[in-house]
């Protein structure tokens, strides 16, 4: 009985807001906000990870063996075309999930999931994923939600990318990866800012250059440092105020 109070102990520890030993604190918001009765249910059945920069979680046709609650760091979701291009229709930092077809009963990607800005992650099985949700209802009704929240955010994007200039664009993927990796110094390359945004690496180059002469952004090579936010903010365009105005309503519901 003493092993396992000990045990569920430091299952607790994991999960605190302090900081842990190990570097494993959670920071996972999803994670964060579960009843103990259901944290308990499921910490035992995450495994840790840390995730390089061009991981691939999985990619489009796979058979979804794994789930992650993201926990430090950037995956992004792209939309792959056969002739092997790729588009940027969501991200997920430390507010979400990866894995949302499992929640709805499929087992196959339709997208491909990458830890772009190396990070970690708590994996859980596609196997206990599906248990775990029969037994946690705030898990699934949360889990639910995200899935709302990135049908969202990638119907965004994709008008966005439609009908907006690269600058703006470029703006709010700035502001949107500074919201979920808790930074504004960011280690990105123009090659991957051109991948995400689905455009040529010069129009990139140009765009950085514009908010860089306004004072908005300093960039070097290889990382991206957000020097006035509340500039970069009113340069972006409406697609991350609504966006951001969205998700407050939807918070007030769930309240």
């Amino acid at each position: 009985m003493a092993k396992q109070s000990a045990r569920s102990k430091a299952k607790d520890s994991l999960i605190s807001s302090r900081p842990g030993g190990d570097g494993r604190q959670v920071h996972n918001q999803i994670l964060l906000a579960l009843p103990r009765n259901e944290r308990e249910r499921l910490l035992p059945k995450l495994e840790f990870v840390r995730l390089q920069s061009r991981l691939i979680l999985h990619d489009v046709g796979d058979t979804l063996q794994s789930a992650y609650f993201c926990n430090t760091g950037l995956i992004s979701i792209l939309s792959v075309f056969p002739d092997g291009k790729s588009v940027e229709v969501g991200l997920v930092g430390k507010e979400g999930f990866v894995g949302l077809p499992l929640v709805a009963g499929f087992r196959t990607a339709a997208t491909r999931a990458v830890a772009q800005i190396e990070g970690t992650a708590f994996r859980l099985s596609a196997d206990a994923l599906t248990g775990i949700l029969r037994e946690c209802v705030t898990l699934e009704r949360m889990l639910q939600q995200f899935s709302q929240i990135m049908a969202m955010q990638a119907t965004q994007i994709a008008a966005c990318n439609r009908l907006h200039e690269v600058e703006e664009r470029l703006a709010r993927w700035l502001m949107m990866t500074a919201d979920r990796v808790g930074t504004n110094s960011l280690a990105l390359t123009q090659e991957l800012l051109a991948q995400m945004l689905g455009t040529r690496r010069a129009s990139v180059t140009l765009a950085a250059g514009i908010l860089q002469k306004a004072g908005l952004i300093a960039y070097t090579r290889g990382s991206v440092d957000i020097v006035d936010r509340q500039k970069l903010e009113d340069v972006a365009c409406e697609c991350y105020g609504l966006m951001q105005s969205q998700l407050e309503k939807w918070r007030a519901d769930s309240e």
